[in-house]
Parts: C-alpha cells; sequence; structure tokens
C-alpha cells in the first residue's frame, strides 16, 4: 500500500494536459494492487474514511486501584490533510470528543499526513488549533509519531508549543487530587530517524521514563507505536498505542502481512493482555500510503477505569 503524461511529441501539435491527480485514481490504482473489486474500492475510499465511531473500553486493570475512577479519550494517527482528513472533518472529530467529557485527553502522535502525491494541505497552526478545543480537567497531553518525525518535526512541535498542549518524550507527570494521584509516561518515537534500509533509530527511553517515577501511584504510558509493549513492566497499568491503524485495509488472509509492526497482527488492534499486562491500540483516525480503510472506521477511543 504504501504520471505525469508528456507533451505530445509532434512539432506543432498542442501540449497534452497532465492527468489530475484525483481521489479516485490513487484509490483505484491501490484497489489493482490489493486485488479490491471497484465497489469495495469506492467504500474504502470514498465512505469508510468518513466515518466516525467511538469505540469504549473498561478493562479491569492489576495495577489501577478498584474505585480509582479516571476517563480517558485517545485521538490517535490524525493524519491531518490528504483527501480524507481536512479541516472540516477535524472539527467534527474534535467536537465528538469534546462530548465524551472525559478527565482527561491523549494524543498518540502522527499529526500530519505525508502522501505523494496531490493533496489539500491542513497547516500545523490550523489543526492544532482545533485540538486546542479539546478541554479535560487534567489537560490534554501528546507524544509524537514516526509521521511527524519523519516530516515535519520543527512544525509539529511549534503547533502544539503554540496552543500549549504538552509532549511527553521520554518522561512522566503525576496528576490528579491526593488520593486519586496516577502517573502519566509518554516515550519518545521508537522509529524517528530513518537510517536506510528499512532500518530506524529511535529516540525512546523506557529505562529513563520509568525512572522518573518517584511514587508507588499507577501508571499510565503513552506510545506511538506498540512494539515496545513486550518490554514494558507490571508496573504500568495500562499502555496506550496508535500507529497501526488496525491494519488500516483488512484485505481477508493478507492484512496481517501489512501491518507496520514487526510482531505482525499481534499489537495491530484493540485491548491486548498478556502475562496480566495490558495495551489498547487504537484503530487511529486518518490514513497513512493510500487515502483508503477497509474493516476499520476511524474511531475515537474513550475507556472508563476504576
Amino acid at each position: 500500500m504504501k504520471a505525469d503524461i508528456p507533451p505530445g511529441a509532434a512539432r506543432r501539435s498542442a501540449p497534452v494536459a497532465k492527468p489530475r491527480v484525483t481521489r479516485r485514481r490513487v484509490i483505484t490504482g491501490a484497489a489493482g494492487l490489493l486485488g479490491l473489486s471497484a465497489g469495495t474500492a469506492v467504500y474504502a475510499g470514498a465512505i469508510e474514511p468518513e466515518r466516525l465511531v467511538v469505540t469504549r473500553y473498561a478493562p479491569a486493570l492489576p495495577g489501577w486501584p478498584g474505585g480509582r475512577k479516571l476517563s480517558i479519550t485517545v485521538i490517535a494517527d490524525l493524519h491531518a490533510g490528504g483527501p480524507d482528513m481536512q479541516l472540516e472533518h477535524i472539527r467534527r472529530i474534535v467536537d465528538r470528543a469534546s462530548a465524551l467529557d472525559s478527565d482527561i485527553v491523549l494524543l498518540l502522535g502522527d499529526f500530519i499526513a505525508s502522501y505523494r502525491f496531490a493533496i489539500e494541505h491542513v497547516p500545523d497552526p490550523v489543526w492544532a488549533a482545533e485540538l486546542a478545543r479539546l478541554k479535560a480537567p487534567l489537560g490534554t497531553w501528546a507524544v509524537l509519531g514516526n509521521h511527524d518525525w519523519w516530516h515535519d518535526l520543527r512544525g509539529v512541535r511549534a503547533a502544539l508549543a503554540g496552543v500549549k498542549i504538552p509532549v511527553l518524550e521520554n518522561d512522566a507527570v503525576l496528576l490528579g487530587p491526593a488520593g486519586r494521584r496516577f502517573w502519566l509516561a509518554g516515550i519518545g518515537d521508537q522509529l524517528a530517524i530513518p537510517l536506510g534500509h528499512g532500518h530506524y533509530r529511535g529516540v525512546d527511553d523506557l529505562p529513563l521514563t520509568l525512572s522518573r517515577i518517584k511514587t508507588d501511584d499507577p501508571v499510565l504510558l503513552m506510545v506511538h507505536e506498540p512494539d515496545i509493549f513486550p518490554r514494558v513492566p507490571e508496573r504500568v497499568a495500562l499502555t496506550l498505542a496508535g500507529h497501526t491503524h488496525g491494519g488500516q485495509i483488512r484485505v481477508p488472509f493478507l492484512w496481517p502481512h501489512f501491518v507496520p509492526s514487526k510482531y505482525g497482527a499481534r499489537f495491530a488492534y484493540g485491548h491486548v493482555v498478556e502475562q496480566e499486562r495490558h495495551l489498547i491500540v487504537s484503530g487511529g483516525l486518518g490514513t497513512s500510503i493510500i487515502p483508503a480503510r477497509l474493516g476499520v472506521p476511524p474511531e475515537i477511543v474513550h475507556i472508563e477505569l476504576g
């Protein structure tokens, strides 16, 4: 997933116009590569990316004190821009998320789109201003994703700073009133620096992040990519991740091979429990590589703890 026509060769012929790059052309080409039918391709490119669902979880976490209530809204992989995440769609997402009235809002990175074809652009200050409308008693917090690092690191940082949304990178903060406190931790991106040939160097430092935690209050961990989960200790009550888009285009039998994770479908989506450790992976909102979704509609995650 993840042409120009040259001018006429005849000396006196009129120049031949370059074909306009449209969403339909891109989806049709991608559909051919994926073996999708025309009808399925239209749905994947024009209908499902425009949907918006709220996916709710109420996990019983061994590391979270019973009765300590906390509601969390999670927004992952906004990918502002492209044909399917224009300003009006971002506004609709923010309105829907605001209506959940959660105690805290967590943004899990990949704020921008980076398609290789002509798209509409949503400037960094514009999408950031929309996210700034999210209000919660314990604030709105963010981590950065690989697309933010690869394509517009300075712009994304400046946009979030401009609307006073703090970014946690290998850091942790103690939040909440006395008797209901918890640590919110966030690590740097695990694919931040491309090294070539499919290799990357991360800026994540899980041991440093955990060393910031100075009390025995429970811990929530924000990450962009879920692949770090096998190294997350039981000390962390819940890890929250995005990045995978839930597979984005779930063609039967094929989609696990295209999940951007070295673990395939293991951490692709949803609530994962391994050895009493808990992970929730959001299917995200925007798209990457091609502007299509199939079987994983854009979602806001809402979590109730305690």
